[in-house]
């Protein structure tokens, strides 16, 4: 799944799409190096981001799902059900939902639908994450949201452990970890790891340096995209699309070996 942010202010790309012809010529190239979905974000989710309104985020998405869809499969990551409306009649068929919250819109509309896990939203969710037992809490509940979709009529389900939003390092690390766990869910799963801070956090701390910025952490979101892949995770969200689609195919073709 690329990553396409149509916004000024996401952690690491904002302000390069907001233009709509950059936009779709980004989600062209996502398509060439081989992404399966183009994931469109018209806002930014990462620690302390101000909200948009509806129509603003309207605004900014659906142009680029309508250039977009017919050439990818396109989803729309979003919380607002009038966005995702907005976006499926554009023709976008997944809506990447990081509030686990429309699962009805999902059901009423007949289009596949991610619940990501997050605890509190983007302005509180990294002022002091606590767990009693991140993996067990983590999956529990995403297992409660995709049963509940799943008897709502929603076609298709999906799984993601929502690293880096609610949690510590610590936290992402358990959960990397234990991406079995969910796997063994019989859900399938999809992890977003690309250029997060906790990598950034982990690559500083290789180098001794005291940050490295989003656009160096290539060498993370490979590592754990691949560490992912191998352990049954289906789908990897990832800014750097080329390099993260080579590194499936050899997780791939290792497997197929092994078998």
């Amino acid at each position: 799944m690329g990553v396409l942010n149509v916004t000024p202010d996401s952690f690491s790309d904002g302000g390069r799409y907001l233009d709509l012809d950059r936009a779709v010529a980004h989600g062209e190239r996502m398509i060439e190096q081989g992404a399966a979905i183009v994931d469109v974000g018209g806002e930014s989710t990462r620690p302390g981001a101000a909200p948009v309104d509806a129509a603003e985020e309207r605004r900014r998405v659906v142009p680029v799902v309508e250039a977009l869809a017919g050439r990818v499969r396109v989803s729309v990551d979003t919380s607002k059900a009038e966005v995702a409306e907005a976006a499926v009649a554009a023709g976008a068929s997944l809506v990447n939902d990081v509030s686990a919250s429309l699962a009805p819109v999902a059901a009423s509309l007949g289009v596949g639908w991610v619940a990501m896990h997050r605890q509190g939203d983007p302005a509180t969710m990294q002022r002091d994450p606590h767990y009693d037992d991140v993996v067990g809490e983590v999956r529990d509940q995403l297992v409660r949201w995709a049963e509940d979709a799943l008897g709502r009529g929603v076609p298709e389900v999906w799984v993601d452990p929502g690293i880096g939003f609610g949690k510590t390092l610590a936290h992402n690390l358990a959960l990397l970890a234990r991406l079995d766990a969910l796997v063994a869910t019989g859900l399938p799963v999809m992890v977003g790891t690309s250029r997060k801070s906790s990598l950034g956090t982990l690559l500083a701390r290789s180098d001794g340096v005291d940050t490295v910025p989003p656009d160096d952490r290539l060498e993370g979101s490979l590592a754990t995209a691949t560490w992912a892949f191998s352990q049954g995770v289906r789908l990897v969200r990832a800014h750097d699309v080329r390099a993260t689609v080579h590194a499936a195919a050899v997780v791939a073709g290792e497997i197929e070996t092994a078998a």
